[in-house]
């Protein structure tokens, strides 16, 4: 692939001051759909904690064990004990994934918005599921019940394996180059269709062309094995210990590896960003000659 789609920053903390030279780096490219790779950022679990470092925490049957902003714990089978640990533990994450990016970009800071973190203890490798909510396969992420109406998704991630064990990823090409294939097969809305999904609650808020566009390149990439097997990729392995962060709405990615990472989920209007062109929506309006909100 011509273009690298990796960025490393060599930090040690997770708050700055960080120089001027870095911040911008790292908001260049960033913003450019790269992933910010930390190889020397880890995300400390203690002592107490070494117990939570168990696949046995989830119930079976959701992907993650979830943190809502207020500390409620979804998704896990934990005594009251270890679920208390766990939201302290995720909470914490949370607080130090928020200080790390507002001290990266100064800029985001009066118009983030923090949404949910993640626990991730189970291995991906051999888990099964339908072609489209695989996320081994490459994709963008677009999310059919929480439309974002050009909202951006930029998400911290941590490995904390306890044996070492890395993260592995694919990497694929430029958001552009993803759009130029898939958007013009976007499954239009019927008439009416966002108002009525919005009104019986199938989605929380209306989807806009944007959202059906986002869709199908989520589903166009994920449907299509001749992609997924010919599409310009790397593979990287994110060892223990370490910590990166991308926009998954720009980032064309797949999770094939590993388990105990920690995720946290930013949302941000592009207003906030240093090159608004460059983001999702703007690349699509120009492809399609209009407005998409």
């Amino acid at each position: 692939m011509d273009i690298e789609p990796i960025a490393t920053l060599e930090l040690t903390r997770w708050t700055g001051p960080f120089d001027d030279a870095t911040r911008a780096a790292a908001q260049d490219a960033l913003e450019s759909g790269k992933v910010l790779y930390f190889p020397k950022l880890p995300f400390l679990v203690g002592n107490s904690e070494n117990s939570l470092l168990t696949d046995a925490l989830s119930n079976g049957r959701a992907k993650n064990i979830s943190r809502d902003p207020d500390g409620k714990i979804q998704g896990d089978a934990a005594s009251p004990e270890d679920s208390a640990r766990l939201s302290v533990m995720m909470g914490r994450f949370a607080e130090q994934a928020r200080a790390l990016v507002l001290t990266l970009f100064p800029g985001y800071a009066d118009r983030i918005d923090q949404a949910r973190t993640s626990y991730r203890p189970v291995e991906i490798a051999g888990r099964s599921y339908s072609p489209r909510t695989d996320d081994k396969r490459l994709h963008v992420d677009a999310f059919p019940s929480r439309p974002q109406r050009g909202r951006r998704i930029l998400r911290v991630f941590s490995n904390i394996h306890p044996m070492g064990g890395a993260r592995v990823w694919h990497v694929g090409e430029p958001f552009e180059a993803v759009a130029q294939k898939f958007a013009g097969k976007a499954r239009r809305p019927l008439p009416l269709e966002p108002w009525l999904f919005d009104l019986l609650g199938i989605t929380r808020g209306r989807r806009s062309d944007y959202d059906y566009l986002m869709l199908g390149l989520h589903d166009g990439a994920k449907l299509d094995g001749a992609y997924q097997s010919n599409a310009p990729q790397i593979e990287f392995a994110f060892p223990a210990g370490t910590t990166w962060m991308c926009f998954t709405d720009q980032a064309m990615h797949a999770a094939l590896k590993g388990q105990f990472c920690l995720e946290q989920t930013f949302h941000l209007p592009i207003e906030a960003l240093a090159h608004p062109e460059r983001s999702p929506l703007r690349v699509l309006e120009r492809m399609m000659g209009r407005e998409l909100i």
